[in-house]
């Protein structure tokens, strides 16, 4: 009875839920680790680079650090979905589709490596300027002092930021389902707003909710861990 009901008001019924829930999650899930993995390994060397060129970095460059600053200001300047279109050709050529989870990767790590960029270079500019002073008089070169100085000194907010990232970088998915991309987002678009589903909207809503909750609730802890053994 219960499941004539469900299909009479063209809502899914409960226990076919994580049929429907399951494929959408593991294309959400993949979307997000993979873009914020890629966007954090070239965020945090655009970030040392935005540092070390600045006026008052360790190899001031005016030139590099404005070309570099302008280019990272357009890739978080674009909404996402105006940035994912625009990215269509490029993304056709490097991975060959611009549809599905392949097609999101590209312009999800684009935009998530420029908005981490700043997220990192704020982080790197807390660390006090005499550690960084300390480490250039005991005789420690560029590359040196960043790795062993400015990176660990500056790891509990780059971990911040990271979870702003991935928290940012799991919206930004599902906003991908507009243009077909899979995951979350597509479910909820499929069945939450175009067959008025509204178990499987929010079930995908309270899924969303988790994940986002998962993602703070360790970043915290990664946070507090390596800010008590700095």
């Amino acid at each position: 009875m219960t499941e004539v009901v469900a299909l009479a008001l063209g809502s899914t019924p409960i226990q076919e839920l994580p049929e429907v829930l399951w494929p959408a999650f593991v294309d959400s899930l993949v979307m997000t680790g993979a873009s914020f993995a890629l966007s954090v390994i070239i965020g945090v060397p655009l970030a040392l680079l935005l540092v070390v060129t600045a006026p008052d970095g360790l190899r001031p460059s005016r030139v590099t650090n404005a070309v570099l600053g302008w280019v990272i200001n357009v890739g978080r300047s674009l909404p996402f979905i105006i940035l994912l279109i625009a990215l269509i050709p490029v993304t056709r050529l490097l991975v060959g589709t611009a549809i599905g989870v392949a097609g999101a990767l590209v312009p999800l790590t684009v935009g998530g490596a420029a908005y981490f960029a700043r997220l990192a270079e704020a982080a790197i500019r807390e660390v006090p300027r005499d550690v960084v002073d300390v480490a250039l008089a005991s005789g420690s070169t560029l590359l040196q002092t960043t790795r062993k100085v400015l990176l660990p000194e500056a790891l509990p907010g780059l971990l911040s930021a990271a979870t702003v990232l991935a928290v940012g970088t799991l919206a930004f998915s599902a906003m991908a389902g507009a243009v077909g991309a899979g995951g979350l987002g597509d479910l909820a678009i499929a069945y939450g707003y175009l067959r008025f589903d509204n178990t499987v909207m929010f079930a995908t809503v309270i899924l969303l909710v988790l994940i986002v909750q998962a993602i703070q609730i360790s970043g915290d802890f990664a946070v507090r861990l390596a800010s008590a053994h700095r």
